[in-house]
């Protein structure tokens, strides 16, 4: 009998997977149990349901397939059909996305997400279908904090005067820190403990997620937060793939991502807040980290002594005025 049953269930996923008329591979690069991880396996299940079974989803996290810095290719050799990479890969592609690396330009995640799923968000959407894809959605890792080893806590801009802050590769975050008379260092995201640990750089600027993960924290003095820039990435799909889909089910793909997003910056809004929580139980326990609450008053020092720069990526080929006027005024 027990034979028989597995030959029965056998036959049952042999089915499912003929009666399948698209595969659609979904490479990313973190761990399954992330907001990223976890709405891409949402959206298997979904799209699936949805589809009728008719789009096969498989998702492969943890760069199983791809990186990041791979993943675009693949995409345009339609070697996967979906990725979700970070707005910094995008960069020489299409520089605009940079909008999301201007400092205090978001007063919350409200804001962002109008901004986003706004007029803004379409045009930063359509700049990348005219590179090859076809942009879907924004997933939220967060907004970034600062960090320093310093002695003196970053509660004025002065505070930040002369000191070694790493970046990624980005014009805008290296004026950001130019603005405030700082020193950006940039560095790869896996040199970034050692540097702070080393003496080599004072500070960073990331999420709570990316600093506790990391353990950044605990070779760090002070973490203000600042909620200055944010991180994210753009969900991405395979223009010939997608062209290769009839309209009904383009339509499914839509919704099915439609729903992913809203779990996504959901789960990323509660690990935000259970990490800073895990970073403030340990500063207590340890005495080793001061954590720091800008006032709005403050907040709006910081925002008067880096906005300057916004002007500097007026141009349409950094960032654009409209894109950087149309997201102050999303409000």
């Amino acid at each position: 009998m027990k034979v028989l049953k597995g030959l029965v269930a056998t036959a049952m996923v042999a089915t499912s997977v003929m009666a399948a008329e698209y595969t659609l591979k979904f490479s990313h690069v973190v761990s399954s149990n992330t907001p990223k991880g976890k709405a891409a396996d949402y959206f298997e299940k979904r799209l699936e349901e949805l589809s009728g079974g008719r789009i096969d989803v498989q998702v492969y996290p943890s760069s199983q397939l791809y990186k990041d810095s791979a993943a675009l290719k693949a995409l345009r050799l339609n070697s996967i059909q979906m990725a979700a990479p970070s707005f910094s890969k995008f960069g020489k592609l299409v520089p605009q996305l940079a909008l999301f690396d201007l400092p205090f330009l978001f007063d919350n995640m409200d804001h962002l997400h109008k901004v986003q799923d706004g007029k803004v968000g379409e045009k930063l959407k359509q700049m990348v279908n005219k590179k090859g894809f076809i942009a879907l959605s924004f997933w939220d890792n967060h907004f970034k904090q600062l960090s320093t080893s310093r002695s003196t806590p970053l509660i004025k801009p002065s505070d930040a005067k002369g000191q070694k802050f790493r970046i990624m590769s980005s014009k805008v975050l290296e004026a950001q820190f130019q603005a405030v008379k700082a020193n950006p260092q940039m560095m790869p995201f896996s040199e970034v403990y050692s540097g702070l640990q080393q003496g080599v750089i004072d500070g960073q600027e990331n999420t709570n997620s990316n600093i506790y993960t990391k353990k950044f924290h605990e070779v760090q003095r002070h973490l203000t937060l600042t909620n200055h820039g944010y991180l994210g990435y753009l969900v991405v799909m395979s223009k010939k793939f997608w062209k290769s889909l009839p309209r009904d089910l383009q339509g499914k793909v839509v919704q099915a991502m439609n729903e992913a997003t809203e779990k996504e910056r959901m789960w990323a809004e509660e690990l935000n807040n259970e990490q800073l929580a895990k970073i403030k139980a340990y500063a207590k326990k340890t005495g080793k980290l001061d954590v720091h609450v800008l006032s709005k008053k403050e907040v709006q020092a910081w925002k008067d002594a880096v906005s300057p720069i916004y002007s500097k990526f007026y141009s349409k080929k950094k960032i654009g005025k409209d894109l950087i006027e149309g997201a102050l005024e999303a409000k």
